[in-house]
């Protein structure tokens, strides 16, 4: 992520203990770090080649978690909303490269769920000792759909065709999808 010019560029890994970190290669250096509690299946930025936007990353405990990255607080480090959306692991999240505010996470007891972020009326804000701290948005559910018994473990997004994926689950099955009424959100 960050590569939107040629000496920027971080990666972002998540752990099994819940830890998230995020390593400047400009610098090689740590640049920031959390934790979620819980095991990290999944994480990706909205978008790879532009200024860090926004972060998801998803977890064994059924939630996820959307990191604001455009202001980092010096102590608190990064807005954040998490929403709890099942029981069961959420194994994957995919950006829709169409429109970078919609992604889909796909989960342990076989089902898809597609959402929408909506920034704030104002991105950042001063704490009170005047430094600046992201203010995170939200996000709400356009559509879900259970499509298994068992897991679905992989997902991805066609870059050409907008509503176009395909997703693998533990049935052993492969599925191509096409999400419509993409242009009216």
């Amino acid at each position: 992520g960050n590569a939107y010019n040629q000496e920027e560029r971080v990666v972002c890994a998540g752990y099994d203990n819940g830890d998230i970190k995020l390593f400047d290669l400009k610098t090689m250096s740590l640049r920031w770090e959390t934790n979620i509690k819980n095991g990290v299946c999944s994480v990706e930025f909205d978008r790879k080649d532009i200024n860090m936007n926004k972060l998801v990353a998803t977890s064994l405990e059924g939630k996820f978690h959307v990191f604001d990255m455009r202001t980092q607080h010096p102590t608190k480090g990064f807005a954040c909303i998490s929403e709890k959306v099942q029981k069961s692991t959420i194994w994957q999240v995919r950006h829709l490269p169409q429109n970078r505010d919609i992604f889909m996470t796909s989960g342990g007891s076989g089902s898809l769920h597609l959402w929408k972020y909506e920034y704030p009326a104002q991105r950042s804000k001063k704490d009170s000792e005047g430094s600046e701290m992201g203010v995170a948005g939200s996000v709400s559910l356009l559509q879900n759909v259970t499509l298994s018994t068992q897991p679905i473990s992989s997902l991805d997004w066609s870059p050409d065709k907008k509503g176009l994926c395909v997703c693998g689950a533990f049935d052993q099955t492969v599925r191509v999808l096409i999400v419509t009424k993409l242009n009216k959100i």
